[in-house]
């Protein structure tokens, strides 16, 4: 009965929610939060700057995410080149003087406070052209007033930034009275107009008043209270927002380092400065309000001005706007599409067959397709290019990481089915290999878990086993099928960088960006080229005789050397890939030094995967496997201690990546070990009859669009190129998450489609069109290529 009520539940799910209908939630979705965002920034008021200055939260002990904005985090660098022969004045009390300090340890970490004076008139930083200085004001009165006066009549002495603020001490002279606070307002009336002047030409912050904490005052402090701070601050926000101008006032209000304190304030030694952290907060908020549209870091979102789209993307938009108009004329005219074909398995050897064959797509179809990835790609420039959504910051906790994990297992476990194969790494088990293992890196990369080194060590695993898989796959459909043919690799090709190249234009990046991709495709070729090469050997002329299985080990031993040789000496890996116009697929910032990396940290796994797929298949051959239903691979002894040696694989390397220092020392082994692991779980999933009868549904089903939802959560799941998340819901990131997920899936398992059916129309199987393809695709790339040569790089890419 509970095998019965969980397939009828299973079934019941599955037909009422279908994918088409998930797709047409999350367009109306979308189209939802489109409006919401555009009312929300039209009438609601605000901008990421004013988000940055004015409210936030704590993720973690010492991280500050700003409302809507993702914060960059400045380096001594960075700073200097911002500031550079700029003059950065602060005003105001000893606490401004603690702000003024931690602004200054951000430009020179090695300055330290001078704690031996307390109240002095003035302190002054000079480091590379930029000039800062703290000047003593501790209440906002006349001599504030003439100070800020004297630098509107005196241009070569005015400051290019002013930061100030003052209360506590006229709290604490005239013991909290009434009058002293109506003083406090005349004074800053007085103060408004010279500091509406001097934002003409530069920028003013006025710093709140950060709280108290009056348990721990001391007695000449007491009067100095939360109420009092609050009514000072009432004041100044209703004074400097009075002289406001077009609905807002040149001078900044910086609220952020008070809503900060409100959390740490009673870990203040005195109760009335701030814990360092609480200061650093206040000094990164002023310096990102500063630089970011200066620098443009690409975390840094905050204060950042939308740049204009370039001409690759509106070319790109013309291209769209035009394939919808052409698809509409085609409807208006009353041509249809045909149904879809089945696409193959780009890095396996079989292909799903449907009942029927499928016929040619129609003139519309293509254009549809276009229609629909216009409409997609909009969505990702929304999304990652315009000022429309919100974005913030990763943190990661063990649970972010772990407790979405044992979900998608749960999920998994779920969906599990007879599969219809009991072969080793048949096609329903790949798919699935590759469903979970790209589930667990989307966690990885939106739970931020790159920052702790066991979790890091076991995804670059999962990488190397994708890779893996692309060896098997490639080596067993050319040894088995010996389809070396100029339509099989332009079908692989277009898949595998159809989406890339397009983002390339919409979002203004580079091939390298997407490295992934770069490296399944350099691969590929490598793959195709090894075993096309003289003499071509298949499985059909290796049975004849065991000479050609040793030409098979000489051409991998070749290729063995091949990598050896670009590994060990990264001078002759540069000169390679540096040459135009190859080395605008694998620069990067203009450099090929990260494909170096990437490329290095794994040259190993796809040649271990072409060699397993030739032990394998040679055995399978032989009948050396028991691949029966319910059937043990080998015999029971030889199982036993197969399995009892993967996991004591899996135990060593675990117990290894804890104990790694640090990245680079288990980046170094990370090559040479983790085939082991890969081999683990193939024999562990494999050895048992009953484990290779069984297969998730649900992680096959993300298998079959595991390179859609890589390359997609770039710009539409994460954020500002994944070093942020994206925000469709601000304020609950629990439905953030779940939401934008949907979303996500959706439209990555409709770029797989559309895809398909271009690639149906791209790639023509008749060889004399696919030349003349080919030929117009080369001088269209040649056209591309020059005229992202002549275009100046994107800032902050």
């Amino acid at each position: 009965m509970a095998v019965l009520a969980y397939s009828l539940g299973k079934r019941e799910i599955n037909q009422h929610f279908t994918i088409k209908n998930a797709k047409l939630i999350s367009l109306a979705a979308v189209i939802i939060l489109l409006v919401f965002h555009t009312a929300l920034r039209y009438y609601g008021g605000g901008d990421t700057c004013e988000w940055l200055l004015s409210s936030g939260r704590y993720l973690g002990e010492n991280v500050w995410q700003p409302y809507g904005c993702m914060m960059h985090k400045y380096k001594s660098i960075e700073a200097r080149t911002c500031l550079a022969k700029k003059r950065v004045a602060f005003i105001g009390d000893s606490r401004i003087r603690q702000l003024f300090y931690s602004f200054i340890k951000i430009i020179d970490p090695e300055r330290k406070e001078d704690g031996n004076k307390v109240h002095y008139e003035r302190t002054q930083f000079l480091l590379l052209g930029m000039f800062s200085d703290f000047l003593w004001y501790p209440e906002a009165n006349n001599s504030m007033r003439e100070r800020l006066v004297s630098w509107t009549k005196e241009p070569s002495a005015k400051p290019d930034v002013v930061i100030l603020g003052a209360a506590t001490w006229s709290i604490k002279l005239h013991g909290g009275s009434t009058e002293a606070l109506q003083q406090y307002k005349v004074n800053l009336t007085a103060m408004s107009a010279p500091l509406e002047r001097l934002a003409e030409d530069g920028e003013i912050y006025w710093v709140l008043q950060d709280p108290v904490n009056e348990e721990v005052l001391s007695e000449n402090r007491k009067m100095i209270t939360n109420q009092q701070l609050e009514l000072y601050n009432e004041a100044a926000v209703d004074v400097l927002n009075s002289s406001k101008r077009n609905g807002r006032t040149r001078v900044k209000l910086l609220a952020a380092s008070r809503q900060a304190a409100l959390e740490t304030i009673t870990q203040s030694d005195d109760g009335l400065h701030l814990p360092e952290s609480t200061r650093n907060v206040g000094a990164m908020v002023l310096m990102n309000s500063m630089c970011n549209n200066l620098l443009r870091p690409i975390d840094g979102s905050c204060c950042q001005k939308v740049p204009p789209p370039n001409l690759l993307q509106k070319l790109s938009a013309f291209v769209f706007l035009g394939s919808a108009l052409a698809f509409l004329g085609f409807h208006i005219l009353g041509y249809n599409h045909h149904r879809r074909p089945v696409p193959p398995d780009v890095e396996s050897l079989e292909e799903k067959k449907p009942a029927t064959a499928a016929a040619p797509l129609g003139p519309k179809a293509p254009f549809q397709a276009l229609c629909r990835m216009g409409i997609i790609m909009a969505y990702f420039y929304l999304c990652d290019r315009a000022d429309v959504f919100m974005k913030e910051q990763k943190f990661y906790t063990h649970s972010t990481f772990f407790i979405p994990l044992i979900y998608i297992f749960v999920l998994g476990v779920f969906y599990s089915e007879n599969s219809k194969e009991t072969k080793v790494l048949n096609r329903e088990q790949t798919d699935e290999w590759k469903g979970w293992m790209q589930l667990v890196i989307l966690i990885y990369h939106i739970s931020g878990a790159s920052a702790f080194i066991p979790v890091y060590m076991h995804v670059r695993v999962l990488v190397a086993a994708y890779l893996f898989q692309t060896g098997y796959g490639h080596f067993s459909f050319f040894w088995l099928k010996g389809d070396f043919g100029l339509y099989r690799v332009c079908q692989v090709l277009f898949r595998l960088n159809f989406l890339v190249l397009v983002l390339c234009v919409v979002m203004d990046r580079p091939y390298q960006f997407y490295y992934f991709v770069p490296l399944v495709t350099f691969w590929f070729v490598v793959i195709y080229a090894t075993l096309a090469m003289w003499p071509q050997i298949l499985q059909k002329k290796a049975n004849n005789s065991g000479m050609w299985h040793l030409g098979v080990l000489a051409k991998l031993l070749g290729l063995l050397l091949f990598i050896c040789s670009f590994a060990y000496s990264e001078g002759f890996f540069e000169s390679v890939f540096s040459v135009w116009p190859i080395s605008k697929l694998f620069e990067l910032n203009g450099s090929v030094h990260e494909w170096w990396f990437r490329w290095k940290l794994d040259r190993f796994a796809v040649i271990h995967g072409m060699l397993f797929a030739f032990i394998y298949l040679v055995l399978q051959k032989c009948q050396v496997l028991s691949e029966g239903k319910g059937e043990a691979l080998f015999s029971s002894k030889i199982s036993n201690l197969l399995l009892f040696l993967s996991a004591v694989s899996f135990v060593t390397y675990s117990v290894w990546a804890s104990s790694c220092k640090n990245k680079t020392e288990c980046n170094e082994m990370h090559p040479y070990i983790s085939v082991f692991q890969i081999l683990a779980f193939i024999l562990i999933r494999n050895i048992p009859g009953y484990a290779r009868s069984l297969y998730s549904s649900f992680f096959a089903w993300f298998g079959k669009i595991s390179l859609e939802l890589f390359i997609c959560q770039y710009h539409i799941w994460l954020a500002a190129d994944t070093k942020g998340i994206l925000v469709l819901i601000p304020g609950n990131p629990s439905l953030n998450i779940m939401v934008s997920t949907f979303i996500f899936v959706s439209v990555a398992h409709e770029i797989s489609l559309i895809t398909n059916d271009l690639a149906q129309v791209v790639i023509p199987k008749d060889s004399t069109a696919l030349l003349k393809r080919l030929g117009g695709l080369g001088l269209l790339s040649l056209v591309l290529l020059l005229l992202a040569r002549s275009s100046q790089p994107t800032p902050g890419a």
